[in-house]
């Protein structure tokens, strides 16, 4: 039931902005796009320190011939040099096949679907600034929409941190196969670990599955999202090196002579 209303809302919301009647913002935030306030077929609100706004009148302000429909049970938008795809719930929008993380997840407000302003942007390749005194959120076009997945994501590095997080957090959520993958990340930008992904998971005694072969199996389809929102910045475990299951290893060396970070489903996490 809740997912057929939430349905519901989100074609309402796709006919509501193609229309754009007046509709007062919520938080008192004014949003400009290249200088022109937006004021019709507009809200925004302010969730855990993120300004959201609802999508379509910021995409048609720098995209004048972007059009949205409802389809596989989300908001797809398409204009010149841009597919965007937005989820009500999810905890990602989809940009050019690009995966940008949403942690508080896709709002439906009413007849609006909010994104945070700042991960909107970067999909349309515009700049944000926030001016405090005024609470003006203004919006800049660039020169186009954000690069897309095929250019952006190095494919061997893909391959190898969506299997490893697979084979070591297959049962976990998304933020515990994000978090998984920050390890190998941050691995692999320290001085301490090997400067590849591949050679990061394969160095000797570091991850067992790159041992015991449990690396091959192919990853499910929230792994290689996990992987590609980790390649596009997202993170759940801060600067973390290590993670261990506490009830597996509730000695581990890490435990003992690193700092706690994080603890995520079944895997706490340490630099």
């Amino acid at each position: 039931m809740k997912k057929r209303a939430l349905r519901v809302l989100a074609c309402l919301a796709i006919c509501f902005m193609l229309a754009s009647p007046a509709y007062a913002t919520e938080s008192g935030v004014t949003v400009t796009v290249n200088g022109t306030a937006i004021e019709t077929g507009f809200t925004s609100q302010v969730l855990n320190n993120q300004t959201y706004v609802s999508y379509f009148s910021i995409v048609r302000a720098l995209y004048p011939d972007a059009t949205a429909v409802w389809a596989n049970n989300q908001a797809e938008v398409t204009a010149p040099g841009l597919k965007l795809c937005i989820k009500p719930e999810a905890k990602y929008i989809v940009a050019n096949g690009r995966y940008l993380y949403v942690p508080n997840g896709v709002k439906v407000d009413g007849t609006h679907i909010l994104v945070p302003v700042r991960t909107l942007c970067q999909a349309l390749g515009a700049t944000v600034t926030w001016d405090a005194t005024t609470s003006v959120i203004s919006i800049t076009a660039g020169t186009g929409p954000i690069a897309s997945g095929d250019s952006f994501y190095n494919a061997d590095d893909l391959y190898w941190l969506s299997r490893i997080i697979y084979a070591e957090s297959g049962n976990q959520s998304l933020e515990g196969k994000i978090a998984v993958g920050n390890v190998v990340l941050n691995r692999v930008a320290s001085s301490k670990f090997p400067n590849s992904v591949y050679d990061v998971i394969f160095q000797r005694n570091q991850f067992t599955p790159a041992s015991s072969g449990s690396i091959k199996r192919t990853p499910s389809e929230e792994a290689v999202i996990a992987a590609k929102l980790c390649l596009d910045g997202a993170n759940t475990a801060g600067n973390a090196l290590y993670f261990v299951n506490p009830r597996v290893s509730p000695n581990s060396w890490a435990a003992r002579n690193c700092t706690h970070v994080a603890t995520i489903g079944a895997h706490a996490f340490f630099a």
